[in-house]
């Protein structure tokens, strides 16, 4: 992991036992199979008690079980998590991030009891249902909605591309009550819910992508959270995941980079020298390792501001959208330095290469964030 600007200097004592400690998890548990896993399309549930008895789930909300660690704690475990797979990041993402923190923030005494304690152990997985079929980028025109029937709510809708949906023991679904949106806790065992995993991807392969249908489903007036209405809950959810990402994808560019070094190191051609002591291929490295380590002292900045409380959810979409990018084009220039090798399993560069490109477009694409950002700058909404 490169660290040109020393910036583990500024990390607490707890902070670099995080990062050694989730580091030598990956290297043990998740790099020696997760190539196997993305082939075969399948993720390594064998590990989700390992993840939540490092206590990673959920891992900087306070109580209930839950961690409670820093801002940069967190980002630090999603960028060791991503270093090994986005699938495995993106699980314990949409576990904390978009399920317990809505709990956390939003939801009952009684909600948070049930479901937090349990979240945090790996016991209970949910699932986040924003997105639908004709609804990405533009969620507020969400279709599925809920209707009052006295004693329950009746949800009607599909969900798309909702990870862990068939781990998912609750689905936190946002639907359409009276016109506003409401997120609802729906056990995925009840009637009339089903989850379907979306198959033949060619990115985010070692993680599980479902459509989830809603047909009359019936969920007690206590399955709503009762601390939100409107766009405001699943946006700020987002927001939380966002940060996530940011850190997260630092971690595959790290990888791609890391890999690429070592690989130019002992690559032999043109005259018996090693290509990494031709002026090419050292200026990809000098460029790749100055975008790594811009993305770096965003990422630790941004985590200040959200400690203290001074965060702005245009402050994520920068750093969302600029270390994405990021990660993206050193994956695709250390994948062109090793060549057709770069291709093959055998290295992770065309794995995380893979995946990148659905870290670009979920959870709010390139140009959507460039938009919230000219809105910031300009005052004036591109989006209508």
């Amino acid at each position: 992991m490169p660290d040109f600007f020393d910036i583990s200097r500024h990390l607490t004592d707890e902070e670099k036992t995080i990062q050694k400690t989730v580091r030598s998890f990956v290297d043990a548990r998740v790099l020696p199979t997760i190539g196997e896993h993305f082939e075969k399309g399948t993720f390594p549930t064998e590990i989700i008690p390992e993840i939540a008895k490092l206590g990673l789930l959920g891992c900087n909300l306070h109580g209930y079980g839950c961690a409670g660690v820093s801002e940069v704690a967190y980002g630090i475990a999603m960028q060791e998590l991503e270093r090994g797979d986005t699938g495995i990041r993106s699980f314990a993402s949409v576990q904390g991030s978009l399920v317990m923190y809505p709990i956390w923030a939003f939801g009952s005494e009684a909600q948070k009891e049930r479901y937090l304690p349990k979240m945090a152990k790996g016991e209970i997985i949910g699932c986040f249902g924003l997105t639908e079929p004709d609804w990405g980028s533009n969620p507020q025109g969400m279709i599925t909605n809920a209707k009052d029937d006295g004693s329950h709510y009746v949800i009607n809708g599909t969900k798309r591309w909702i990870t862990n949906g068939n781990m998912a023991h609750v689905a936190l679904v946002w639907a359409k009550l009276d016109g506003k949106v409401h997120g609802f806790l729906v056990p995925t065992d009840t009637n009339g819910f089903e989850a379907r995993t979306i198959h033949r991807k060619m990115s985010l392969r070692a993680s599980v992508t479902s459509e989830l249908i809603l047909e009359d489903v019936r969920v007690p007036k206590d399955a709503i959270l009762p601390g939100v209405a409107g766009m405001k809950g699943p946006l700020s959810c987002l927001t939380s995941a966002r940060f996530g990402i940011a850190w997260g994808v630092i971690g595959a560019a790290a990888a791609c980079f890391d890999c690429a070094v070592d690989y130019a190191k002992h690559r032999v051609q043109f005259g018996g020298k090693p290509i990494a002591s031709h002026q090419l291929v050292q200026a990809k490295f000098a460029e790749m390792l100055t975008q790594i380590s811009s993305s770096q002292l965003m990422a630790l900045e941004v985590a200040r501001l959200k400690e203290e409380k001074k965060l702005r959810p245009q402050h994520v979409s920068m750093i969302k959208r600029h270390n994405v990018r990021m990660a993206l084009e050193t994956a695709r220039v250390c994948r062109d330095i090793l060549g057709g090798n770069g291709i093959t399993l055998e290295y992770p560069i065309m794995r995380h290469l893979c995946n990148l490109e659905t870290v670009s477009t979920y959870e709010g694409t390139h140009d959507v964030h460039t938009l919230i950002l000219g809105q910031d700058v300009t005052g004036i909404s591109a989006f209508e």
